[in-house]
């Protein structure tokens, strides 16, 4: 699937089969749903689910958090456009991988 795939896929009601929960929180980030997102990461204690877990935090507007998932996923604490930061962690997540 690539970005564009996935972002098509928002438009249908229920999530494209077989996505990461780390995916599936994106997916749910980008219909809008950020409790449904934030949940989804929630429940997965993995390194993927982490960096979207610090990226609904920023979405949030809470930085100090981000930066306490953002450590978990051993990435840099990203200050950028939120939009820009989305589609890079769904390519990224696409390309099986951080």
């Amino acid at each position: 699937m690539t970005l564009d795939e996935f972002r098509r896929s928002l438009d249908a009601p229920a999530p494209p089969a077989g996505l990461s929960p780390a995916l599936l929180g994106l997916w749910h980030q980008g219909k809008g749903d950020w409790e449904a997102a934030h949940e989804t990461v929630q429940a997965d204690d993995g390194a993927d689910a982490a960096w979207v877990h610090a990226h609904l935090h920023r979405v949030e507007g809470d930085e100090m958090n981000a930066g306490y998932w953002f450590r978990r996923a051993g990435k840099p604490h990203t200050k950028g456009d939120l939009q820009a930061e989305w589609a890079a962690q769904v390519e990224a997540l696409l390309d099986g991988g951080r």
